[in-house]
């Protein structure tokens, strides 16, 4: 059985370094999925750099989830190209959020704790767990999967605050 324990926002930031899946670019966006909750970005047209700073909220239940991206190029007149996949265990953001829960609040910008790229995340550099705002964030580099090259920059914070759910 699972238990929602609260809201996360997730913003999709931008990708760098993207595959070429067309004749010398793409056009990609980007799929997030958490348990039964999906949502999806813009299309970017010939970008292989993306910008999409776009926001999408999630429940977030117990046990913890992972978050799982996959990206792909638009394609007009065939299946759409895969261009890579990403996973984040979003155990460590609520790990620190229990933690700062705890022991009282953090002072703005205190780093909460480090997660390390390792081979159960695909995280391409470090990331901190930061108390900002009233709210435990987590910026993250994920490096893409399954592809030659490619990464996604997401900005994560922990929420107790409503906002709308992703299309089931």
């Amino acid at each position: 059985m699972e238990d929602k324990i609260g809201q996360i926002k997730v913003t999709v930031v931008k990708g760098r370094g993207l595959v070429i899946r067309d004749f010398k670019t793409s056009d990609p966006y980007v799929i997030l999925k958490l348990g039964n909750q999906t949502a999806k970005t813009k299309v970017i047209n010939s970008c292989l750099n993306p910008v999409w700073n776009e926001e999408f909220c999630f429940s977030i239940s117990e046990p913890t989830e992972v978050l799982e991206l996959e990206v792909f190029d638009k394609d007009r007149f065939k299946a759409d190209d895969k261009m890579g996949n990403a996973r984040l265990s979003l155990q460590p953001l609520v790990a620190a959020a229990r933690l700062r829960k705890i022991l009282g609040v953090a002072s703005e910008g205190t780093t909460l704790r480090k997660v390390i790229p390792d081979k159960d995340n695909c995280l391409s550099v470090a990331s901190s767990i930061s108390w900002v705002k009233g709210e435990v964030e987590q910026d993250v580099w994920l490096r893409l999967c399954d592809v030659e090259s490619g990464d996604i920059e997401l900005k994560i914070k922990l929420t107790d605050l409503s906002c709308a759910s992703p299309s089931k």
